[in-house]
């Protein structure tokens, strides 16, 4: 037994770093890095932007805006545990990675964004309950209900992510530490072992039905039913004002599940340069976070109008101050 083990530790070997070789042989491909730097800077204002309305405003405090608080959150932690690490990577030339930090970059950038796919289910949930049961829509999407969803996406999916890097611990890297992405990205990792990966191929597939397969399944299964229901609706001026409803949500599954879905589609059917992977690949883990403040700052009036009223609120109290400082100007 011991001499297994002593032969178990020699052709067992864990890499101090691994290297992420990134985009091959693109010229002034610092222009694209530095465009991942102004959607990081613009991600950033306008999740804090919103973010700050929710808080702020106290109409805003429903079950409805739970979840796009949590969305914003989520936008929020997603690009700032992949944009500055890939700009410090790639623009600055430190393509070397620490083994510990590669494991930890890919759980927080797959986590945040198996959070993405799993809140545009609860938002989708929370259409379909407004649109074909709105007289018990308050007394079914009440906060404790959206507040125990939110926290078993948040527990379930940390943990089923949290298994599958684990299992990367248990594989030997005896060859290549050459990593064809440009992040710590799962497949592109386990793939370099050379021990058995067979349980982290089932986990790899079983992350994709389950992040991916599943919430877009649902989603459909809502909107069917929302076509239904708003078919039985007799005036056409209310069902456009239900639809209306629907429509950023509908763009958020766009953006967020087509360059996924068309990836992975073409990656089993042709082959895919890994240039061209890359690119679709940081876009789709980047533009949603960009686009979802604006889609729903810009497209809901409830947020317009919150942000009116706080604009108002602010002048309000600026106008008072600058009467109170002549006031005591004058006295004195």
């Amino acid at each position: 037994l011991p001499k297994a083990a002593a032969v178990f530790n020699v052709t067992f070997v864990r890499p101090a770093k691994f290297y992420l070789s990134g985009f091959s042989n693109i010229p002034h491909v610092k222009y694209y890095y530095v465009f991942l730097c102004f959607v990081y800077i613009v991600t950033v204002v306008g999740n804090g932007l919103l973010l700050s309305v929710i808080y702020l405003v106290k109409t805003l405090h429903t079950p409805k805006y739970m979840i796009v608080f949590n969305l914003a959150v989520i936008d929020l932690c997603g690009s700032t545990a992949l944009i500055p690490k890939l700009l410090d990577t790639f623009l600055f030339d430190r393509r070397y990675i620490v083994y510990e930090v590669c494991l930890s970059y890919m759980f927080f950038v797959l986590f945040f964004a198996s959070m993405q796919s799993w809140t545009l289910v609860t938002m989708a949930y929370d259409r379909f309950i407004a649109i074909c049961f709105p007289l018990r829509y308050h007394s079914i999407v009440t906060k404790p209900a959206i507040a125990a969803m939110l926290l078993f996406s948040w527990v379930f999916l940390s943990s089923l992510v949290g298994f599958s890097v684990g299992l990367i611990t248990r594989l030997s890297f005896c060859g290549s530490v050459v990593i064809k992405s440009f992040y710590c990205d799962h497949s592109p990792v386990y793939l370099l072992a050379c021990n058995d990966t067979s349980l982290n191929n089932i986990m790899a597939w079983i992350a994709f039905i389950t992040l991916l397969c599943i919430p877009l399944i649902l989603i459909a299964l809502t909107y069917v039913c929302i076509s239904i229901a708003l078919s039985r609706i007799a005036s056409a001026e209310e069902r456009l004002r239900a639809m209306k409803t629907c429509t950023s949500h509908l763009i958020l599954v766009a953006i967020f599940f087509l360059p996924l879905v068309g990836t992975n589609i073409a990656a089993v059917v042709s082959y895919i340069h890994p240039n061209a992977r890359i690119i679709n690949s940081s876009l789709t883990h980047t533009i949603p976070a960009l686009l979802n403040p604006i889609i729903y700052s810009l497209k809901t009036e409830e947020v317009l109008n919150s942000i009116k009223k706080l604009c108002k609120r602010k002048k309000l109290t600026n106008t008072t101050l600058s009467k109170k400082v002549n006031s005591l100007s004058q006295l004195h």
